[in-house]
């Protein structure tokens, strides 16, 4: 098998493992399946952990992960697809963050690791088994990897630091408290 088949193998697998989780985890989200909690339970979630407005959070990460995750199985508009995924898992990292790196104590290792390798996909490109490649890379252009990438990241800093802020007052009040009952 010459090489650049199976570099285009390698990134087809990797494009539908990572697609395939991503796409199942933001169909939880949206619709529900796979024991999610729909967009209803996705808001509820979302508005514990800080994130405002909730609803349009829950929206937005379930788009980002399963229309970024179809999007990378398919390898269409791969740059975009990669971009938004990862900015959807920026999110995710930031509210694991706290509880350290390994995700066996509720760290950030799987979201973190989803999301790079959606980055790696956006920004290495689908490989010749995809959609981009049969329609002449039209929506794979360096260009749009810079925007996609520029426009998800300057989303994902946004909404990680509306969300710290959100948070904060919370663990300001808890430290407060612990002051209180230490004296």
């Amino acid at each position: 098998m010459a090489l650049a088949h199976r570099k285009d193998l390698g990134l087809l697998a990797l494009r539908a493992g990572t697609g395939g989780v991503l796409f199942a985890h933001g169909a939880q989200k949206l619709f529900g399946w796979f024991g999610g909690g729909g967009i209803d339970g996705t808001a509820a979630a979302m508005e514990r952990m800080g994130f405002r407005p909730e609803r349009q959070s829950a929206v937005a990460a379930g788009l980002g992960e399963a229309g970024g995750g179809a999007l990378l199985v398919l390898g269409l508009a791969t740059p975009a697809a990669g971009a938004a995924a990862a900015g959807a898992m920026a999110g995710a990292v930031s509210v694991h963050a706290p509880a350290g790196f390994f995700a066996t104590s509720g760290g950030f290792e799987y979201p973190a690791f989803l999301g790079f390798c959606a980055a790696a996909l956006g920004v290495a490109g689908p490989g010749r088994y995809s959609l981009d490649h049969a329609t002449g890379h039209v929506l794979d252009r360096p260009w749009v990897v810079t925007v996609a990438f520029t426009g998800a990241a300057a989303a994902a800093f946004g909404v990680v630091r509306r969300r710290a802020q959100a948070t904060a007052p919370a663990a300001e009040d808890l430290a407060e408290l612990d002051d209180r009952d230490g004296d």
